[in-house]
């Protein structure tokens, strides 16, 4: 089995910074692309930013230059650096990873998400 878990999020003013982190364990041969999702209240969930194995970004327009998605592959860890806060950026923040496990299966998986909350 495979598991991502989120943290780092928590209360933050507008205009701080917080650095989430998402780490991946189990049956783990590699991780190909690795993604940070949000979903606000009464909000569908968005795609935030993406990296590809070899390092490439992309990102939600709302986010670029602010935000900064990077990964270590030697920890299977992906990590999120979220500066310039915005109360609207207040959002439970997901994980996902294209994740090759020891037995072949290729499959994305998902962590259960860390909260970010913005304060004006």
């Amino acid at each position: 089995q495979v598991q991502l878990v989120e943290s780092g999020g928590g209360l933050v003013q507008a205009g701080g910074s917080l650095r989430l982190s998402c780490a991946a364990s189990g049956s783990i041969f590699s991780i190909g692309a690795m993604d940070w999702y949000r979903q606000a209240p009464g909000k569908q969930r968005e795609l935030v930013a993406h990296i590809t194995s070899g390092g490439s970004t992309n990102y939600a327009d709302s986010m670029k230059g602010r935000f900064t998605i990077s990964r270590d592959n030697a920890k299977n860890t992906g990590y999120l650096q979220m500066n310039s806060l915005k109360p609207e950026d207040t959002a439970v923040y997901y994980c996902a990873a294209e994740v090759a496990t020891m037995r072949g299966i290729i499959a994305d998986y998902w962590g259960k998400g860390t909260l970010v909350t913005v304060s004006s």
